[in-house]
């Protein structure tokens, strides 16, 4: 096997050629070989400087590094898709074509039987067989899909060379066998596929909030002391029991009880004993604010007295006695001469 060697790498590949019969396959090789020759040429790209590799339904360029790779990419970008306009619009529906395209770069090596190896070449070709370039070129009115490695935007793309659109292009990560690729696709990124988030794209992390224990969720799914009386120290912990969900709602305050009152319609109410209205403050030893009747109120008067409760003036002591009801046990009365 030779020495590797540097060079700029351009895939270009048919989109379902295999669903063609042979005499357009024929015919769509012819044309891919003029399209590709005539982008080069208009590029000033000349034949010497350009090692071919014949895929079938695919062709791979490897050009000098003395060309300049924004030439190429202008080319690729502009040129390309202009020549396969041209010859699409004079062929019939079934032998027009469109184009999945890749621009990377790297070393290759040629080995015993002639045929172009080396690991950034196998890294281009899963570039141009991913799903996601497929799928953009399948949901875009236009006939040609490029894709870029990283290097290449690294070292060109993202500055801004004349002809070169760097805000057109987005970061995506493409599916392979030897696991996910990054890479940037010329034009949107179609609805079936995943765009790479664009570095500090995503702003700071939310701050934690602490559940009905006090803690807040930590690291890899452990918990962090919240803010609590003991200290300000924080502990994590790794276990992997659910944690509390957060604290039920609190129920809202019964109402206060409306005020004590005394209510009545209609009908003659007695009391026997006490009958304060009002408020009273501290009944043990203390003072009543209101009306303070003793004795019988609001009932029927007793025989021998009016409706007050008193006896007329010409009474006899026996009528002016008090009753049982009126009586009051000793001490809870005013006190009277003794």
């Amino acid at each position: 096997m030779n020495d590797p060697v540097n060079r700029t790498m351009l895939l270009v590949d048919i989109e379902k050629f295999s669903d063609r019969d042979d005499v357009e396959q024929a015919f769509l090789r012819r044309m891919l070989y003029d399209v590709v020759d005539r982008t080069m040429e208009r590029a000033g790209i000349d034949e010497t400087l350009r090692l071919r590799a014949d895929q079938g339904d695919s062709v791979m360029e490897f050009i000098d590094p003395n060309v300049p790779v924004p030439q190429v990419l202008r080319s690729v970008i502009s040129e390309l898709p202009a020549q396969l306009k041209a010859v699409n619009r004079m062929a019939s529906r079934g032998a027009q074509m469109r184009l999945r395209t890749v621009v990377a770069t790297g070393f290759i090596a040629l080995d015993e039987r002639g045929v172009w190896v080396g690991g950034d070449l196998n890294h281009a070709c899963r570039l141009l067989d991913a799903d996601l370039l497929r799928a953009a070129l399948r949901e875009r009115p236009g006939d040609v899909a490029l894709c870029v490695s990283q290097s290449v935007w690294t070292g060109i793309v993202r500055h801004h060379h004349l002809g070169i659109p760097a805000e057109e292009f987005h970061e995506v990560t493409l599916a392979s066998k030897n696991g996910p690729l990054p890479a940037w696709l010329l034009g949107p990124v179609p609805a079936s596929g995943q765009a790479a988030p664009s570095p500090g794209a995503s702003g700071p992390s939310p701050t934690p909030v602490p559940d009905a224990s006090g803690e807040r969720p930590g690291p890899a799914g452990g918990t962090e002391a919240g803010p609590s009386g003991g200290g300000s120290a924080s502990t994590s912990t790794s276990t992997s029991a659910p944690t509390a969900g957060p604290a039920p709602a609190a129920a809202p305050a019964p109402a206060a009880p409306p005020p004590a009152g005394i209510h009545f319609t209609g009908g003659a109410p007695a009391f026997g004993g006490s009958l304060v209205m009002g408020n009273q403050h501290g009944v043990s030893g203390g003072r009543v604010d209101g009306d303070v009747v003793m004795g019988s109120v609001g009932g029927p008067p007793r025989p021998g007295r009016a409706a007050d409760g008193h006896a007329p003036a010409d009474a006899t002591p026996e009528q002016d006695a008090p009753s049982p009801d009126d009586r009051q046990p000793p001490g809870t009365g005013e006190a009277g001469p003794r």
